[in-house]
């Protein structure tokens, strides 16, 4: 009977898993949302919804080798605030980085290959030690960091990545939600942003904040994978 109820739990959480998947479709400038894959390069998965979880595919970086979309490329000044908001809810225990990449001239067809990337905002676990993991990302509908002041202008690629835990226990277990956006930053300064990283490149899928167990034992601690903030 102990085992009927326990695979009763298991499908149950399967089913709530594939029912839950989201996508990134869209990005919020000045306050107004930019509707969806408007900004926003479209995804593989704007049906399935299904995530990347090969950290070394190419579907890594902004997962479009079916769809091979650009998108439009939006104004977004320096120092303002910039939006990135999913088709429901950020449904899974998660944690998100959001990186960005200058390119060379225009967005528009720019694949952001190489050591180019770096990320501008994260947004954690919460941890005390190991009573209780507890994450801010779970159920929000996205996410929203300021362009830093400093960042030079020009256009770039801004990437979220929303990586769910609750199945990370075991290789490959970690779910990431990606979508690549087209912006030009206007009004911007004179700071060098880094490290740079390249996608894929950036993790291995072996690192402790992607692959762990959240539920026992109650990790002490997290710390999001790849590199530190640039704050500008």
């Amino acid at each position: 009977m102990k085992s009927f109820v326990a695979l009763a739990v298991a499908l149950g959480a399967l089913a709530s898993s594939v029912s839950a998947h989201y996508t990134f479709p869209t990005l919020v400038v000045n306050g107004q949302s930019s509707g969806q894959w408007v900004n926003v390069r479209k995804t593989n998965n704007y049906n399935t919804r299904n995530p990347v979880t090969d950290v070394t595919s190419a579907d890594f970086r902004c997962y479009t080798s079916e769809t091979h979309a650009t998108a439009t490329t939006v104004k977004v000044a320096a120092g303002s605030q910039l939006g990135i908001t999913s088709d429901g809810t950020m449904y899974h225990p998660s944690v998100v980085n959001v990186y960005m990449a200058k390119a060379p001239s225009t967005a528009d067809g720019w694949a952001g290959d190489g050591a180019v990337w770096f990320k501008v905002y994260e947004l954690s676990a919460v941890t005390n030690g190991g009573q209780s993991i507890t994450f801010p990302a779970e159920n929000a509908p996205g996410v929203s960091f300021t362009v830093p002041k400093n960042l030079p202008s020009g256009q770039y690629l801004v990437r979220i990545e929303n990586i769910a835990l609750h199945a990370a226990s075991t290789f490959g277990g970690a779910q990431f939600y990606i979508s690549c956006g087209q912006v030009e930053v206007t009004g911007g300064g004179s700071g060098t942003p880094g490290p740079l990283v390249a996608i894929p490149g950036v993790y291995t899928g072996n690192e402790p904040s992607i692959m762990l167990n959240i539920y026992y034992p109650v990790p002490k601690t997290y710390t999001n994978p790849g590199p530190a903030v640039w704050q500008g």
